[in-house]
């Protein structure tokens, strides 16, 4: 009962009318971060960071996690209408999301992501609410080995589960595991694939392959059948977005099963990405319409966006209770708590209370009012299809020019982007899945990283990956994955043999 009334001091706090004008001013900000590929949240609000310094410390947070919860909003946005991410976990939404669009159901497909990101964050802020001591209990219990069992979980989900040839699949992630190896050596400190080039001593940056692969690919395709100048119907009809709740009902159990594995991603601490990914493998796996993912299924949006958002709010909890960012948002949050004199830890929880009580009050109401604006300008988004695509094009190729530019700076990523685009269209020509390809250049390295100190800690030893039941079950899991075909080809057999 101590944190429900905490929780109502909270709300008294962020309701006072400059909280609410910083409220609603952040999340169309991060709506528009969100939307314009490859500057991202994180990168974000630590563009804007400087506006908050002048702000007390509670309105200044309340404006920041709110460019967050728009951003987060933001990223399905060019995910469904052109197969852009506009974030790395929107990834997954562009699988159903982007047919649906194709299909004149661009108005069905953003409701639902919307809705779901809104279910998915507004069950992690009651997690963080509620159970916060005992998760941060579990979250310390995460170390080198329990990482990588997770990746290693999310890799085998996509071998064995997914509805693709597994030899295609393996082949697509050995290609994303190769470009994550390039740049410095984080354990020796040596150079690896680098061919003399020093842009590349840190490695291929994952927001400018996925701009590369999905957008100039998708550009490219586009051409090819046709080359196609007609607008496309869209789904304008504001009536759409209840017609869209009236479905959505059915879809409850992946809803739930996704914000169970985004909030477990989230506080481990694997990430939105991995969370989004892993969500949508087992959606398709357990989906009575699972053939049809990847085809235009609103379900296949349903998930991925559930979880990475559940997983993205949920990540702030680490960051709050224990110092220690779940990611790379919560990671300049962190820094802005430092700046203003805040140290986030289990204190911070007892010394300011008003401060914490007032953010999490925040994640509510900036959640709600999130999904009212962007909802309000479904409309307005499905509409943007009916420009012909000799226009919509070359807007498209300089959005995405410019995200590869500002990640770093340098027309060499607007280069390597182009590169990514035509290996993105080659592999789409023969059938070979991006989805895994993508994954293994998100997770390669972080995967590298943890089993690499996990062995130092042993001592060379693999036993270290079963040495408690945490970790022995995340791995077992991830070969009950790798190996499920077989095992239910297996059963399969079994059950049709006659009885004797």
């Amino acid at each position: 009962m101590e944190e429900i009334a905490n929780l109502f001091h909270g709300f008294t706090v962020v309701l006072q009318p400059f909280n609410m004008l910083v409220m609603v001013i952040g999340i169309v900000l991060g709506v528009l971060i969100g939307v314009l590929p490859g500057l991202g949240g994180a990168n974000g609000i630590a563009i804007l960071l400087p506006l908050t310094f002048s702000m007390s410390p509670t309105s200044a947070i309340i404006m920041l996690s709110c460019i967050y919860w728009g951003a987060l909003f933001g990223g399905a946005i060019t995910s469904i209408l052109f197969n852009i991410p506009g974030e790395p976990w929107s990834v997954a939404t562009t699988f159903d999301g982007h047919p649906m669009a194709q299909q004149g159901k661009a108005g069905e497909a953003l409701t639902a992501a919307f809705t779901s990101s809104f279910v998915g964050a507004l069950f992690a802020v009651i997690v963080i609410t509620l159970v916060a001591p005992l998760v941060a209990k579990f979250a310390l219990q995460f170390g080198p080995a329990e990482k990588f069992a997770v990746f290693f979980l999310a890799f085998c989900s996509f071998i064995g589960m997914g509805k693709e040839p597994p030899f295609k699949t393996l082949v697509s992630m050995m290609i994303g595991f190769a470009l994550a190896a390039v740049g410095l050596d984080s354990v020796t400190g040596q150079l690896r694939l680098t061919f003399g080039f020093t842009e590349l001593l840190t490695g291929f940056d994952f927001l400018i392959a996925v701009i590369g692969l999905f957008g100039i690919g998708e550009i490219l395709l586009t051409m090819e059948e046709g080359l196609s100048f007609k607008g496309k119907a869209a789904g304008i009809n504001p009536k759409v977005v209840w017609q869209t709740w009236k479905e959505l009902p059915r879809y409850w159990m992946t809803s739930l099963r996704s914000c169970i594995i985004g909030c477990w991603m989230g506080i481990s601490p694997a990430g939105a990405t991995p969370a989004s990914f892993m969500s949508y493998g087992i959606a398709k796996r357990a989906s009575k319409n699972g053939k049809n993912f990847g085809k235009g299924e609103i379900e296949g949006v349903v998930a991925p966006e559930t979880a990475a958002h559940a997983a993205g709010t949920s990540a702030l909890l680490p960051m709050l209770s224990l110092g220690v960012p779940g990611s790379p948002t919560a990671a300049v949050l962190l820094g802005g708590l430092l700046i203003w004199g805040l140290q986030p830890g289990p204190l911070l929880f007892v010394e300011q209370k008003e401060f914490v009580w007032g953010l999490i009050a925040s994640m509510y109401l900036g959640n709600f009012f999130g999904l009212i604006i962007v909802l309000t300008m479904v409309p307005l988004f499905a509409a943007i299809l009916r420009i012909p695509f000799s226009i919509i094009a070359p807007v498209i190729l300089v959005v995405c020019a410019i995200g590869a530019y500002t990640v770093h700076n340098s027309t060499f990523d607007v280069v390597l982007m182009l590169v990514f685009g035509v290996i993105g269209y080659v592999l789409k020509k023969c059938d070979y899945p991006l989805a895994p390809m993508v994954l293994a250049i998100v997770l390669g390295d972080k995967a590298e990283e943890a089993f690499r100190q996990s062995l130092l800690g042993s001592q060379g030893s693999l036993g270290v990956f079963w040495s408690n039941g945490l970790v022995g079950s995340i791995m077992a899991l991830g070969l009950l994955a790798l190996f499920w075909p077989l095992i239910s080809d297996g059963l399969a057999k079994l059950r049709a043999r006659p009885a004797v």
